[in-house]
Order: C-alpha cells, then structure tokens, then sequence
C-alpha cells in the first residue's frame, strides 16, 4: 500500500449561532432602517479586521495581532457574535503565551468562524456586499 493511500483529509467545520437577542435588541434600540445600517458597517468592520488579523501574522506582529483580535472580541459581540468573540478571545490569549504555533491554529480557526459568522449575518439579514 502506498503511504499516499493513507492520508486522511480532515474537514474542519465551525459551527457558528447568532444571539438572536442581541440582534433583536439593537433593532429594537435603533429601528429597521438605522440597525441595518450599522450592521453592515460592523460585518465591513469584522471582515477587514480578520483581513488585518492575517497581515499582523504574517508580519509577526505579535502586538498588533494582539489588538486586533481583542477589538474583534468587542466588536462580535455588540451583534451578537458570541462565536467569534470567543476564539478571537483565544487568539489573544495564545499571542500572550507566547506560543506561536497556538497562535497560528487558533488564528485559523477565528478566520474560519469569522467567515461563517459574516455569511451567518449576511443570510439572516439578506445584506448584499
């Protein structure tokens, strides 16, 4: 048998749920029109923060990474990410241990989420990019 044979493929799929209260609360507060309006800014706002998230890795910009991944755990969960606002929660904590490869995993998988999080807001609220 080949050793080739032998790879295994593992998917990784994350489950991602909104806080409907959350949801329900700030449109609540604000009204359809201007609730609409400010989540789409905040779901611009998360995408390019997971894009900047990326850049800090990829320059080993531990303190920028850092602060990045902390205003994404503020952001998340004024909307109602709670996923995504935990594992951001995780990638800071692991660039504070120091432990680069931690950091490199979990910041996948917060890319991972954060994509699903974005998709999830998107379809519930039918928003176009």
């Amino acid at each position: 048998m080949n050793v080739v044979d032998k790879i295994i493929t593992l998917e990784q799929k994350e489950t991602v749920r909104l806080d409907p209260d959350r949801l329900s609360s700030l449109y609540h507060q604000l009204g359809d029109t201007n609730a609409l309006d400010v989540l789409c800014r905040t779901v611009e706002e998360l995408a390019l923060r997971l894009s900047n998230c990326q850049r800090f890795w990829r320059q080993r910009d531990w303190a920028g990474l850092r602060k990045c991944a902390r205003s994404l755990v503020a952001i998340s969960e004024q909307i109602g990410m709670t996923a995504l606002a935990r594992v951001a929660g995780d990638v800071a904590h692991s660039v504070d241990t120091g432990d680069a490869v931690a950091t490199g995993a979990t910041l996948s998988r917060l890319i991972r989420v954060g994509e699903r999080s974005l998709t999830a807001v998107w379809d519930q609220q039918d928003l176009s990019v």
